[in-house]
């Protein structure tokens, strides 16, 4: 399986980097989205599963709509309203949502410290 996942800016997209394989294809819509950009995401996507990841403000929404008619088959995840976007959420809660996607088989999980 081939996914894409598109969040809003560079940011975003290094913070999922580090918890998902090389295999998944992070694009970034640098928060503006005209048409031009749009059809460069779509060319960008193609054939992949995809999935959209954008903050829980008024310019992620906004930007999800977007997303959501340009990508009518795209998984939503969310984060939680009060984080600082994709990027100020907490790793555990950013796993959570990735596994709740299905993703689990694309996650790096950290690695587990024993406890005394």
């Amino acid at each position: 399986m081939s996914i894409a996942i598109i969040v809003e800016g560079k940011n975003d997209k290094s913070r999922l980097r580090g918890l998902l394989t090389e295999e998944v294809t992070i694009l970034c819509t640098y928060g503006s989205l005209n048409t031009e950009r749009l059809e460069e995401l779509r060319k960008k996507v193609g054939t992949r599963e995809i999935y959209l990841f954008t903050d829980n403000d008024s310019s992620g929404k906004k930007i999800r709509g977007i997303l959501r008619d340009a990508f009518p088959d795209a998984e939503q995840i969310y984060t939680r309203r009060g984080y600082a976007g994709v990027e100020g959420t907490p790793e555990e809660y950013l796993i959570q949502q990735l596994e709740k996607a299905g993703l689990e088989e694309f996650i790096v999980y950290p690695p587990v410290h024993p406890t005394f």
